[in-house]
């Protein structure tokens, strides 16, 4: 049984609007899944689904085999799942050390402990605990926003582009952590633009098009295939 199990999942923003017409997607534990696709292709929406932002017109979300859809997004975190936004993903006046705290705010109990095992996993933050996020570089800031979504302890973290606006070393620094993140026994679902990137650091690998399955496998297949990479990959 996969960790998180989505089954003929159809989203709108209103009802004459279904932006996901019918997606599957599935992640085990201990992986990490990469979602791929052209701009309003549905993939930041199937990540809102799961975190509860968006309620389902149809279909289902199981978490370990019990359904979480339509569940409110704070009873979601609670059962293990951590989303990261592309945006708005940080409290830019408050301190490094500050913004950990309020990602443990759903369970304090214990926060210290957690906040000591987040600074030893991403050493740069905390070198930079007392600095306002806002001082902050572009890659430095999303490592916080991950940070912040690990102090509630996630089976698996939801990563909505995470490398947007970001340099090639910021991103690749960025993708190690990721990768590190991910050893440590977190599983992930990741929307990311850099598709190649995606591809190299995910076990298996979704294409979505205009709402719907496109095409799935293992990463490294998808990545060779000609079509795919001619197509979604520039050549």
């Amino acid at each position: 049984m996969s960790l998180l199990t989505v089954e003929n999942l159809v989203v709108g923003y209103s009802p004459a609007d279904e932006v996901l017409k019918g997606v599957d997607f599935c992640v085990d534990t201990g992986e990490i899944v990469g979602v791929i696709g052209p701009n309003g292709a549905g993939k930041s929406t199937l990540l809102k689904s799961i975190a509860g932002l968006l309620k389902p017109g149809r279909g289902s979300i199981r978490l370990n085999g019990e359904i979480i859809s339509g569940h409110p997004p704070r009873d979601i975190s609670r059962l293990g799942v951590a989303y990261v936004p592309q945006e708005q993903n940080i409290f830019p006046t408050m301190s490094v050390r500050e913004n950990l705290e309020m990602g443990g705010y759903i369970d304090p109990v214990g926060s210290g402990r957690k906040i000591d095992m987040v600074f030893e996993r991403f050493p740069i933050l905390a070198e930079r605990r007392r600095v306002a996020a806002r001082a902050l570089s572009g890659g430095e800031r999303q490592m916080l926003a991950m940070a912040m979504a690990l102090m509630v302890e996630p089976k698996i973290l939801l990563l909505d582009e995470p490398s947007a606006g970001l340099s090639p070393m910021a991103a690749e620094i960025l993708f190690e952590n990721i990768v590190t993140v991910n050893h440590a026994g977190v599983s992930i679902a990741m929307v990311e633009q850099n598709a190649r990137e995606a591809l190299t650091i995910a076990h298996r690998a979704y294409i979505l098009v205009d709402g719907r399955n496109h095409r799935d496998g293992p990463a490294a297949t998808l990545a060779g295939d000609p079509d795919i990479r001619h197509v979604f990959l520039g050549g």
